[in-house]
C-alpha cells in the first residue's frame, strides 16, 4: 500500500512539475516575444538613454544642448513647439577680400513644429498680414504657406512628470550646406562657389543660454574664383547663427513717419480698411516702458526710471585706459531720454569677472555689448536685432575695431591740426583719444536705439556760427551726432577756443522723445496724431529737419562729412585750413630715427579731404534739396539749388582745383615719398571732380530745373558754357597752357567723348534716370565740341609755345574722330 501510494505521488508530482514547467515556459515565451516586437529598429525613436549617453556634454538653456562625441542634439521641450523664434546668420570670421567679421548676412523668423516622427524647422513670414479675427485672415493664410527649411526625425523622448522634451540630431543642419544659414547667394554667384566641402566643414561650439541659442561653424566651399588664397581654390569662413525666443506679447507698436530719420520694418496689412493693398511700417526701438507705480508721476512730468533699463556692458577685451570713455560715449544719451519722460534709461557697466558670475556671455542674448576687436579694419559699428512683428530691439552688441583709432587720428589730425596743437603728432595723448572714442561710441550707441544717419543736420548752421566758440560751445557743431559732422574744420586760428565736434544735440532729443515717449492709454494708431502734432511743432526750423544718407548725390544739403550752410565758403575755409597744414606736415609727423610712412600717409589723407571739399562743391551744381512732408502741409518737397548757388560752385571749382591748385605740390614731401607721381596725382584730383560735373544725371537735373523754373534757372547749357570757358581760357590770347592744364584738357574732350557714345549706367542707389540719347544733352555736348574745335584752331595760330600749339592740334583732331568717326 505503502508502495502503490509513494508511486502515485511521485507521479502526482512529475505531472505538476511538467504543467509548471509548460506553463512557466509560456509566460516566459510571452515577454519575450512581446519585447521583440517593441524592440526599436533603427532609425525609429530610441530610448532617452540610449540616444544622451552618459558621456554627453550638456549645455541648458532655451532648449538643452548635447554633445555626444561628434554629435550635436537638441532637446526641445513641448512647450517652445510653435513659439516663434528669429535665427541671425551672421559671417563672425571671414576670409580674407571678404570685408570684415560681424557683417549680418540673413535674419528669418522660425517655428519648431512637431509632425508625427519628425521635427519640422519652418520660415515664418510677417511680411503679409491681416488680424484673425477677420475673414481675409484665411486668404491670407492661404496664401503665406509657411516653407519648411529642414526636417530633423525624432531620436528619443524624456517624457516624466515634469518634462515631455523631444530629442534631434542637428549636426548636418549646421555641416551641411543648408543655404538659408550660410553664404549668401550673392556672394556664391560672385565667387563662384560650387558646393561645401564636408571633410572641412564642422561645427565649433553649440551654446544655450535663457533666451536664445548660439551657434559657431566653419564652412568650406569649393570657390573657382575665391577673393583670396587663389591656389586652395576655396574659401572658408566662421559662420554664426543666433537663435532667440520672440516675446509671447510683442510690444506695442509705434508707426513710422520719414520726416524723423527712423531704422524701421513694414508689413502688408489687409486687413486695413483701405481699398488697395497696403504697407504699414513701424520703429524699430526698445521696449521703454513706465512702471505701473508710476504713471501717475509721469502724467505729471516728473522723469521715471522704465521698467527695464537699457544697459550695455563693455567687453573684458578692452583696454583699460578706453573703457570710461566708450561709458561715457553710451550715457551721453541719457540726456536725450529725459527728453521722452526717462531717467537713467541707458547706462553702462563694466562686464562681470567670471568670479563675480562664471555664467555671464556676450553671446547671451540679454547682455548687449561693446565687443572689442582685434582687427586692423578702421571701424565701428552698431547693428541691433528686432522682432519683425512689432519692431523691439531685443539685442545690441556694437562692434568696435581695434583701428577704429587710425581713422580718428587721421580724420582729427587732418581737419584740425591747423587751430589745435593737440592733433599735431602722430600719436595722440590719452585723453584726446578718449575723447574721440566717446565721441564714436555714442553714434554707434544712436544706431543701435534706431536712429540712422541723418545727414541733413550739419547744413542747419551757419558757416560764420562755427567760427563762434559762445555758440559752438553751447550747440556743437552739427544739431545730430548722427551726422557723419566729423570735426570743425572751419573754424580759423583766430577764433579762439572753439567746439571741435559735435554732441548728442537738439535733433537727437527731438527724435528720442518722437520715437519712445510713451502715450498712454493711446492705441498705436490712435497715438499718430500726438506724434503728427510733434513734427509739426518743429516743421520749418532747418535744426530738425532729417535728411537721408544718399548713395550718389542728388539732395546737396544732405551730404556726407560736411559742415555749415553754404559749401563753397565752408570748404574754402577748409581749404585755408589745408594750407597752413602743408608746409608743417613733415614736422608735425616725423619722429627721429623713423621713415617717411607716416608724411606719406598723411600727405594722402589730405588730399582726400581736399576732395571731399570739391565733393560737397560739385554737388550743389544739379543739387535738389528733399525735405520730407506730409499733406497738409505747405511748400514743395523738392527744390532746385538757386541759379546764384550753382554759379558760385562752378566758379569756386575753377578757382580752387581746375586752375593747377599748386599749393598741393609741394617737393618737399614729394622728394621723401615718392620718385615720381605728382603730375598723375593733381591730374586723378582734377578728372574725378570734372567727370562727376560731366554726370548724366546731373545734366539731366540742369534740364529739368531750366523747364520748371525758366531764366531763374542754372541750366545745362548754362553749366556747359561756364565749365568750357573757365577750363580753356587760356584760348582766347593765344597763352601757354602747362602740363597741368593740357592733361585737364584732354580729359575734358575725352569724357564729352564719352557722354557722345555710351549711355547713363543702371545704378542700383537710385539717382537720375535720362536717356541720353533722346535728350538734349548730345546735340548740347556736340554744339560744345564744335565751338571748342573753332576757338582751339584759331588758338593754335596764336600761340609761340611749342607744346601749346601740339596740344591744340592734337585736341582738334580728336574732336574731328568724335564728330566724325570713321
Amino acid at each position: 500500500m505503502s508502495k502503490i501510494k509513494m508511486l502515485m505521488m511521485l507521479l502526482l508530482a512529475v505531472f505538476m512539475t511538467t504543467s509548471c514547467s509548460v506553463f512557466q515556459g509560456k509566460k516566459k515565451t510571452a515577454p519575450k516575444t512581446s519585447a521583440a516586437a517593441k524592440k526599436p529598429k533603427k532609425g525609429d525613436i530610441q530610448p532617452y538613454s540610449k540616444v544622451i549617453t552618459k558621456k554627453a556634454k550638456s549645455d541648458e538653456g532655451l532648449f538643452t544642448v548635447h554633445q555626444v562625441g561628434e554629435k550635436w542634439f537638441y532637446e526641445i521641450p513641448d512647450s517652445l513647439f510653435n513659439r516663434e523664434m528669429l535665427m541671425v546668420t551672421r559671417i563672425a570670421k571671414t576670409a580674407s577680400g571678404l570685408g570684415f567679421g560681424g557683417g549680418k548676412q540673413n535674419t528669418q523668423t522660425l517655428r519648431w513644429q512637431k509632425k508625427n516622427k519628425d521635427v519640422l524647422l519652418r520660415v515664418v513670414s510677417h511680411q503679409v498680414v491681416a488680424a484673425d479675427s477677420l475673414p481675409v485672415s484665411i486668404a491670407v493664410e492661404n496664401s503665406n504657406f509657411e516653407p519648411i527649411l529642414y526636417s530633423f526625425p525624432i531620436k528619443a523622448i524624456k517624457k516624466d512628470s515634469v518634462t515631455n522634451n523631444t530629442v534631434i540630431d542637428v549636426t548636418d543642419f549646421f555641416t551641411k550646406d543648408v543655404k538659408a544659414i550660410g553664404f549668401p547667394q550673392r556672394a556664391r554667384t560672385r565667387y563662384k562657389v560650387s558646393r561645401v566641402d564636408a571633410t572641412r566643414s564642422y561645427i565649433d561650439t553649440l551654446r544655450s543660454y535663457p533666451q536664445n541659442i548660439e551657434t559657431r561653424h566653419v564652412k568650406t566651399y569649393f570657390s573657382s574664383a575665391p577673393p583670396s588664397n587663389r591656389s586652395v581654390q576655396s574659401i572658408s569662413l566662421e559662420l554664426s547663427n543666433s537663435m532667440i525666443l520672440l516675446p509671447k506679447v510683442p510690444m506695442k507698436r509705434r508707426y513710422f513717419d520719414q520726416r524723423v530719420g527712423w531704422f524701421a520694418r513694414g508689413q502688408q496689412d489687409y486687413g486695413l480698411n483701405d481699398q488697395k493693398t497696403k504697407t504699414v511700417t513701424y520703429l524699430d526701438r526698445w521696449r521703454l516702458e513706465v512702471r505701473d507705480e508710476d504713471m501717475a508721476k509721469f502724467k505729471a512730468g516728473e522723469l521715471v526710471v522704465p521698467k527695464k533699463q537699457i544697459v550695455y556692458y563693455i567687453d573684458p577685451a578692452t583696454p583699460v585706459q578706453w573703457r570710461k570713455y566708450i561709458k561715457q560715449g553710451i550715457e551721453d544719451w541719457q540726456v536725450a531720454f529725459e527728453a521722452a519722460g526717462f531717467k537713467e534709461a541707458i547706462i553702462a557697466k563694466d562686464a562681470p569677472t567670471k568670479e563675480e558670475d562664471p555664467e555671464w556671455s556676450p553671446e547671451d542674448v540679454r547682455f548687449s555689448t561693446v565687443r572689442y576687436l582685434a582687427s586692423p579694419i578702421p571701424n565701428a559699428n552698431g547693428p541691433h536685432v528686432s522682432d519683425p512683428r512689432s519692431g523691439e530691439i531685443l539685442e545690441s552688441d556694437i562692434n568696435w575695431y581695434h583701428n577704429v583709432m587710425t581713422l580718428l587720428h587721421n580724420w582729427f589730425f587732418i581737419q584740425t591740426a591747423a587751430i589745435n596743437p593737440d592733433a599735431r603728432m602722430n600719436n595722440f595723448d590719452d585723453e584726446v583719444m578718449g575723447r574721440l572714442i566717446r565721441f564714436v561710441s555714442s553714434h554707434e550707441v544712436g544706431h543701435t536705439l534706431g536712429l540712422p544717419h541723418n545727414m541733413g543736420s550739419s547744413i542747419a548752421y551757419p558757416v560764420e556760427k562755427l567760427r563762434d566758440p559762445a555758440f559752438t560751445k553751447e550747440f556743437g557743431t552739427a544739431p545730430s551726432i548722427m551726422d557723419y559732422a566729423r570735426f570743425n574744420y572751419i573754424a580759423q586760428p583766430e577764433d579762439g577756443d572753439v567746439a571741435l565736434m559735435p554732441e548728442v544735440g537738439p535733433y537727437d532729443k527731438y527724435s528720442i522723445k518722437w520715437g519712445y515717449m510713451p502715450i498712454p492709454d493711446k492705441t498705436a494708431i490712435e497715438e499718430k496724431k500726438t506724434l503728427d502734432s510733434w513734427i509739426l511743432e518743429k516743421a520749418g526750423d532747418p535744426v530738425y529737419r532729417f535728411g537721408r544718407q544718399q548713395f550718389g548725390v542728388v539732395d546737396h544739403t544732405s551730404q556726407t562729412e560736411d559742415l555749415g550752410d553754404d559749401s563753397m565758403r565752408a570748404s574754402e575755409y577748409g581749404i585755408k585750413n589745408l594750407k597752413r597744414i602743408v608746409p608743417n606736415l613733415g614736422k608735425w609727423t616725423g619722429e627721429e630715427g623713423e621713415n617717411f610712412d607716416e608724411l606719406e600717409g598723411m600727405y594722402g589723407q589730405l588730399v582726400g579731404q581736399f576732395n571731399r571739399y570739391m565733393g560737397h562743391v560739385t554737388g550743389n551744381i544739379g543739387g535738389v534739396k528733399e525735405t520730407y512732408k506730409a499733406y497738409g502741409q505747405e511748400g514743395a518737397v523738392y527744390e532746385h539749388a538757386s541759379k546764384d548757388k550753382q554759379q558760385r560752385a562752378m566758379a569756386f571749382l575753377h578757382t580752387q582745383l581746375f586752375d593747377t591748385p599748386e599749393w598741393l605740390i609741394d617737393q618737399n614731401i614729394f622728394n621723401k615719398i615718392e620718385s615720381a607721381g605728382g603730375i598723375e596725382r593733381i591730374r586723378g584730383m582734377q578728372v574725378r571732380t570734372l567727370n562727376s560735373v560731366l554726370d548724366f544725371g546731373r545734366m539731366a537735373r540742369l534740364m529739368e530745373n531750366e523747364e520748371v523754373n525758366g531764366s531763374n534757372a542754372y541750366g545745362l547749357l548754362d553749366m556747359m558754357t561756364e565749365l568750357r570757358k573757365g577750363l580753356f581760357k587760356e584760348l582766347p590770347k593765344g597763352q601757354t597752357i602747362d602740363r597741368y592744364r593740357r592733361n585737364l584738357q584732354r580729359a575734358y574732350v575725352e569724357r564729352l567723348e564719352f557722354i557722345m557714345t555710351n549711355e547713363a549706367p543702371r545704378s542700383r542707389f537710385g539717382g537720375t534716370r535720362v536717356d541720353v540719347e533722346q535728350s538734349d544733352i548730345r546735340p548740347i555736348v556736340r554744339a560744345e565740341l564744335v565751338t571748342l574745335k573753332r576757338d582751339a584752331t584759331r588758338a593754335a595760330s596764336r600761340t609761340s609755345d611749342k607744346l601749346s600749339k601740339i596740344h591744340l592740334q592734337d585736341l582738334v583732331e580728336r574732336i574731328n574722330m568724335i564728330l566724325d568717326p570713321k
